[in-house]
Formats: C-alpha cells, sequence, structure tokens
C-alpha cells in the first residue's frame, strides 16, 4: 500500500514539475520574441503585415509613356515577368492601352440617385479585359479574339512594346519590338536557370508557339510547335501557359488553356512523351485529369513535377515520366491558383487570383503562410499572372487586370522564412 502511495505521490510531482516549466518557458519565449511565429519581423510594435516581409518600391519601372513620343500610351495587360538580375528585369505585356488619367467621381441618376463613378479606393479600368487580344478565357478559340474585343487598334489600344528589359531604377534599356509581330498573346517569359547562355524563352498561348531567343534578344533560335495551328503531340500545342527545368534542361510545358496535358522535351527540344486527360471541373477528382493547365514547377532533387490543375483547384505531383504521386488542394471558391514555383530552399510558392494571396506551402502540402491585400494602388494585387525573385530578394509581379508590374524589397530585420525563395542558379549567378 506504502509503495502505491509513493508512485502517486511521485507521479504527482513530476506533472506539476512539467507544468510549472513548461509554463515558465513559454512564459520566457514570448517575452524573448514577441509575434515570433506570425510577424514577419519578430518583435514589431504597431502596424500590420500589409505587404508581408516586403515593402513595394513605388513609382517603378518607368512607365513606358515616358518614351519620346509615346506619352498617350502606357501599359497593357501585364502578362509575365522574370528578374535575369537585379539590373536586368524582362517585362511582358498585352501591347499597350490609351494613358488616361483616373476619371473624377460623378453621379449616375439613371442608375440610381446616390450611385457613383469611379467608387473611391476601387479600380476604374480592368487592364487585361480592355487590352488586345481578347478571348483569353479556357475554352476560346485564339481565333476569336479579335472578335471578342470591342474597340479600335490604334485608339483603344496597340500591339507595341509587347516585351521590354528595364535596370534596377526601372529605367528602359531594351526594346524588343521586332517582335511583336510574331506575338498575340505572350503569357511567359523565362530564363532556363541551367543555361549557361542563358536563352530567352516566351511562350505565346494563342500562337500554339514557344519561342527560344538569344540572350541579346536579336535572333528567334528555335521555335517549338506550329505557330497558328493547334493540336496535341510533339509539335503542336492547344494554348500553352508555362515551361520549367530540371537540372539536366529537361523541359516540361503545361499545356494549356484549352489542351490537358503535361508535354515533356529534352534539352535541344525533342520531344519525349506526355501525360493527361481531360476532366470534368470543378471538383475532378481522378489523377492525371486536367481542367486548364495553368502552371508547372519541377523539384530539382526529386525531379518531381507539379502541375497546377487550375479549374480543379488543385497541384498535381508526378514523377519526370507522369506517374501520379499525390496531391493537395488550394481551397473551394474563390481559390483560382495562377501559377506557382518551387524556389532553391525548396519552399512551394503560389498566387491565387481569387483571393490576391501569395500562399506558401511545403513540398508536401502543408500550409505555411500567406500575405497580400487586393487593390490597384501600390503594394495591392489586382490579376496577379506573372512573379521573379532576383539575387537581392526583390520580389516582382506582372498584373492582367492591373495593367503594371511592381518590384517589392524585404523589410529591414525581415524573417527570411517568410520571403518568396530565390530560384535555383545554377549555369550563373
Amino acid at each position: 500500500m506504502r509503495n502505491l502511495v509513493a508512485r502517486l505521490a511521485l507521479f504527482a510531482l513530476v506533472l506539476v514539475i512539467g507544468f510549472v516549466i513548461g509554463n515558465k518557458v513559454s512564459v520566457v519565449r514570448g517575452v524573448e520574441k514577441p509575434g515570433s511565429g506570425f510577424a514577419t519581423i519578430p518583435g514589431q510594435v504597431g502596424g500590420q503585415d500589409t505587404f508581408g516581409p516586403y515593402e513595394v518600391v513605388k513609382d517603378w519601372p518607368k512607365n513606358i509613356s515616358s518614351l519620346p513620343g509615346n506619352n498617350k500610351w502606357t501599359w497593357g495587360a501585364g502578362q509575365s515577368v522574370y528578374a535575369e538580375s537585379p539590373k536586368r528585369v524582362f517585362l511582358l505585356f498585352r501591347g499597350e492601352l490609351p494613358n488616361i488619367r483616373r476619371p473624377e467621381t460623378k453621379l449616375l441618376p439613371e442608375f440610381g440617385p446616390s450611385v457613383q463613378f469611379p467608387i473611391g479606393r476601387l479600380p476604374f479600368r480592368d487592364a487585361t479585359v480592355a487590352a488586345l487580344p481578347g478571348g483569353g478565357a479556357s475554352g476560346q478559340d485564339p481565333k476569336d479574339g479579335p472578335k471578342l474585343w470591342k474597340g479600335t487598334v490604334g485608339v483603344d489600344a496597340k500591339w507595341e512594346h509587347c516585351l521590354t528589359v528595364v535596370d534596377a531604377g526601372g529605367n528602359i534599356i531594351e526594346q524588343w519590338t521586332q517582335w511583336d509581330k510574331i506575338f498575340k498573346r505572350p503569357h511567359f517569359i523565362a530564363i532556363n536557370p541551367y543555361d549557361a547562355e542563358r536563352h530567352v524563352w516566351v511562350v505565346d498561348d494563342h500562337m500554339q508557339a514557344i519561342y527560344k531567343f538569344s540572350h541579346d534578344g536579336k535572333d528567334l533560335l528555335q521555335t517549338i510547335g506550329t505557330p497558328d495551328v493547334a493540336g496535341a503531340d510533339g509539335t503542336h500545342f492547344n494554348r500553352p501557359t508555362f515551361l520549367a527545368w530540371l537540372p539536366d534542361s529537361t523541359m516540361f510545358v503545361a499545356d494549356g488553356y484549352n489542351g490537358t496535358r503535361v508535354a515533356k522535351f529534352d534539352k535541344n527540344g525533342k520531344f519525349l512523351l506526355d501525360w493527361g486527360m481531360k476532366g470534368n471541373p470543378p471538383n475532378e477528382k481522378r489523377p492525371g485529369y486536367f481542367n486548364n493547365v495553368h502552371g508547372i514547377a519541377v523539384d530539382p532533387q526529386t525531379r518531381r513535377v507539379f502541375v497546377n490543375d487550375r479549374a480543379n483547384h488543385r497541384v498535381q505531383v508526378f514523377d519526370e515520366n507522369g506517374k501520379y504521386l499525390y496531391e493537395w488542394g488550394f481551397g473551394p471558391e474563390p481559390s483560382d491558383i495562377h501559377l506557382f514555383t518551387i524556389g532553391a530552399d525548396r519552399s512551394f510558392w503560389a498566387f491565387d487570383r481569387g483571393t490576391s494571396k501569395m500562399l506558401k506551402y511545403d513540398l508536401d502540402g502543408h500550409f505555411l503562410y500567406s500575405w497580400g491585400t487586393w487593390g490597384d494602388f501600390p503594394g495591392g494585387f489586382w490579376g496577379v499572372h506573372g512573379f521573379s525573385v532576383d539575387q537581392e530578394g526583390n520580389f516582382y509581379v506582372a498584373e492582367v487586370d492591373s495593367g503594371r508590374v511592381q518590384k517589392f524589397r524585404p523589410r529591414a530585420g525581415v524573417n527570411s522564412a517568410f520571403l518568396v525563395g530565390k530560384p535555383v542558379y545554377s549555369a550563373w549567378k
């Protein structure tokens, strides 16, 4: 009996000591780092993480209207951005729009006694609707684009300056206008990080083609796909959207807005294989079935391929030959993931157009962090369609709805775990 009482007393004592120690540890941790685990800057007093771990660089880049003789025009829909370095950033736009100022707010009595336009803090023009061409949604035929766009070329929009390059200060240093004539709806731009010659790749979903340019933009070196002809084989695409590369320069194509597959090519652009079948959106659950393949990324360590099954609100993960491994969802409506990337730190970042947030996951799909707020003010997000990070950790976004590119710099004292991961730079630094 005495032994039993002694054991119970000892057990109770251990519980009390454990509670006291645990409570003290939690208090000490709270004193040492208030806000740790949530705030991007541990110990911050006041304020909020409006722009996550960043601060926006205002008035960057210089507007295309700053070019001589172009003062009446501004950027069209911002399709993509790629930072080769802080000093050379590629901007991909769908032409230009009239450079008009925000109208003064006026009453519209024909709609109601207190109806006003434009409404305070709300945008007054959607650049992706206004810009050339029309017909961008999944399922639409590129040939219908000009028919669906209700405007006059040269008056309501013009097809110039689709691809420009700016420096760290946002100054326009290169104009690739010689290639405007071969673009119909340029969608994505990037450089293969394993390519020492740094060729520039542009995916054009309405042209059904992928272009490979020399680093200086003077020469078109290769075209993959058959321009203006849709299909689903080694020489045809059905509105391709994004690219990703493995360390041996094996290339994967997300194909696409109308296609329902991933296409794999070797380092020379030779077609190897593809996978994927048409699903039933928005709740398709079967592995390997896609609807709007709009985004792709690879993990260079495992060679796994992460595919954005956009219309089904999920990412599907495969081995490099198309064997299904696992998946996770991004949540129901209004989630609308546009693209994602896997950084050199093996963090997975996605942008959700439906919630205007950047989302961070680990490679198993565990949700880790999010930030972002809707708006067309500096630092707000409206229709991010592309993003990139440079070697200094600066973060860039291209927005189709706002019709702009923005640059963010890391905040002083920020916890680096909250920053969007830098890309792999294998062939150059």
